[in-house]
């Protein structure tokens, strides 16, 4: 498991381009038949990706962790963005169809994936934080989000949010996470756009054309940086960068977040005038 370490505001405003991407931009998440994990002091996350092909694959223990098994003090959220698959939790196999959710708590054990069809495998994306408490295993389908409705035409956001854990939704201690998608023509996501001190956030966009990226933009308010981001690559924000783009093409992005607290709302705006 590969460990980021992320810089400080101050280090982060010398970055060059290159430096920049290295730090904060994860860029080859995703590999076919693997389990793949990604350590940050960011609120000690953990994003990965699971691509079953032939099999099934297992969620280890891995020695950075001083554990007995992952989800010791762990909890685990997971979106899958490929074809049907299903996750066996401690015996419990749950079928997840592309843009499903599910959320394994505190405690458990064996976590094993696996794909409906080897040609056409699921895409599970997790996102982990720490846990001081156990909260149930629970899957949600995209009919069972919460959605809401967010942006104006004019504005080129016009944007659904599909909240899976959540305050009001799957129980977690502090993980929280769903993701976003345009309607026709928009393609500013989170703006005007915000920070939150109480939190930090992950993106990973999804869903891009392969000939299209998206631009997204970090930093702090008056200091911010571009990243330019490809199809299945993750931005890490810390709690005072920005965190906002806007596609050349449309695309679907997952936002998960995990610190002191679970409300949706608590953020501070930033007002588009203000931006530098």
């Amino acid at each position: 498991m590969e460990t980021r370490l992320m810089p400080s505001p101050r280090e982060t405003a010398v970055l060059d381009t290159q430096e920049l991407r290295a730090a904060f931009l994860l860029d080859e998440l995703f590999f076919t038949g693997e389990v793949n994990l990604i350590y940050t002091d960011l609120d000690r996350a953990i994003v990965g990706s699971v691509i079953p092909t032939e099999g099934t694959l297992v969620l280890g223990n891995d020695d950075a962790l001083k554990a007995d098994f992952f989800c010791q003090r762990r909890e685990v959220g997971l979106l899958n963005l490929g074809a049907a698959g299903s996750v066996d939790v401690d015996g419990t196999v749950y079928e997840i169809d592309k843009h499903d959710c599910l959320y394994i708590g505190r405690g458990s054990k064996e976590i094993s994936f696996s794909s409906t069809d080897a040609g056409d495998p699921a895409v599970f994306y997790l996102v982990s934080y720490p846990a001081h408490a156990g909260y149930p295993t629970t899957k949600a389908t995209r009919a069972d989000a919460n959605r809401v409705e967010l942006g104006s035409k004019d504005e080129c956001n016009e944007r659904t949010i599909f909240q899976y854990i959540h305050e009001n939704g799957i129980k977690s201690c502090q993980l929280v996470l769903g993701f976003t998608e345009f309607k026709p023509g928009s393609i500013w996501n989170t703006m005007p756009c915000h920070t939150h001190d109480r939190r930090s956030e992950v993106y990973c966009y999804f869903d891009v054309p392969a000939a299209h990226r998206v631009l997204h933009m970090m930093g702090q308010p008056q200091e911010t940086r571009p990243l330019w981001v490809a199809d299945r690559q993750v931005v890490l924000s810390p709690p005072w960068s920005v965190h906002t783009g806007c596609g050349t093409a449309s695309y679907r992005f997952c936002w998960a977040m995990g610190g002191e607290n679970q409300a949706f709302t608590d953020m501070d705006r930033v007002e588009i005038a203000d931006l530098r």
